[in-house]
């Protein structure tokens, strides 16, 4: 059996009418650097929009970033969507201002883990490039 060896591909976005991007931005940076392929559609983008490049870009990951309390509408949207699509194999996670418990619910409803402020950025790469490796996937 041949093992087909490719990057991880995330797309990074930032969901809603929030204006704040610099997280989003490192993130990416960070993304590059450990070598993923990253795609970051820009601010005010709407679920919608997040799938259906999330389709075109063929993702494995859909990295929110989301600043103005909306996370427990916009992340359970896009999940819906991805699973509608026949995407629910993608991976969602990303980082923001949420609270503990919104967190532990959202994990419920299956969304990954999320990465508040002052999280280093290796952190979110081995939590993806781990959730890669267990779903089955090999990344170069």
């Amino acid at each position: 059996m041949t093992t087909t060896h490719r990057r991880i591909r995330v797309l990074v976005a930032k969901p809603g009418l929030d204006g704040h991007d610099r997280g989003a931005r490192v993130i990416v940076s960070a993304f590059r650097d450990a070598g993923f392929e990253v795609v970051y559609t820009g601010l005010h983008q709407t679920p919608e929009a997040i799938v259906e490049a999330a389709l075109q870009e063929d993702a494995d990951v859909v990295a929110l970033s989301i600043l103005s309390g909306a996370h427990m509408t916009l992340l359970p949207r896009v999940k819906a969507l991805l699973d509608e699509a026949g995407l629910g194999d993608v991976l969602v996670t990303g980082g923001g201002i949420i609270p503990k418990e919104d967190a532990e619910a959202l994990h419920s409803a299956g969304i990954g883990r999320l990465f508040g402020p002052g999280t280093r950025t290796g952190e979110a790469v081995a939590y993806i490039r781990n959730w890669f490796t267990s779903s089955g996937r090999t990344a170069t």
